[in-house]
């Protein structure tokens, strides 16, 4: 009787076995590592772009830049940001950088090319910064420059690190001179209503290059 049932345990076993056999390759085959290929497949396809840290940042004069066209090493340049804000590049001559950020500049490159290469393709590379400075002069007891912490200082702020106002200053009447991609900006900034405790206003922010004006 234990030889019959024994025989009959195998028989069942060797019935079942493809079946078993089948079902471990298939979960081998989910569980293997996928080929290179097939990775880079389904991985999603890079994006280009000029950089976090340059994204929002305002060039200024004194920056310097890489600025590369695609599959053209003569119109690849090195450059620095001029005094009057501006570059040269080979083709387009002349080129307005400062105020604008480096994505501005690229598709103002890319504007400027359109007329000498079908489709330029152009990125524009911050490698190095000058300091951000602003300028505070006339009625205060320390005129001169300033530099930006963090890329950032409020007109209220600018004023204090200038050593408050002399006894001369008109309050009401400060001038804040700005040099932007579309020309200079004449701002107009009063004290009194910005240290006013019922203005919620929050107060002017300075970029890199503003001339503040005490009269």
């Amino acid at each position: 009787m234990l030889i019959l049932k024994t025989a009959k345990t195998i028989a069942v076993s060797l019935l079942l076995l493809p079946g078993l056999a089948g079902a471990a390759l298939a979960q081998g085959a989910s569980s293997a590592p996928q080929s290179a290929d097939a990775r880079t497949a389904s991985a999603p396809a890079p994006v280009g772009t000029t950089g976090a840290a340059t994204t929002d940042y305002r060039l200024i004069a004194g920056d310097k830049l890489r600025i590369e066209v695609y599959k053209d090493a003569q119109l690849s340049q090195a450059l620095q940001i001029r005094p009057d804000g501006k570059v040269t590049l080979p083709l387009v001559g002349d080129v307005l950088a400062a105020g604008r950020t480096s994505i501005e500049l690229r598709d103002a490159i890319s504007e400027a090319l359109k007329e000498y290469i079908a489709n330029p393709v152009v990125t524009v590379i911050v490698t190095e910064t000058a300091p951000q400075l602003v300028y505070v002069q006339g009625e205060v007891n320390k005129p001169g420059a300033l530099t930006l912490v963090n890329g950032r200082m409020s007109i209220l702020q600018a004023l204090a690190m200038a050593g408050g106002f002399t006894d001369f200053a008109n309050k009401k009447d400060i001038r804040i001179i700005r040099k932007t991609a579309t020309g200079v900006q004449n701002l107009k900034f009063n004290y009194k209503d910005a240290i006013d405790e019922e203005s919620k206003r929050e107060p002017l922010q300075l970029l890199a290059g503003d001339t503040v004006i005490v009269k």
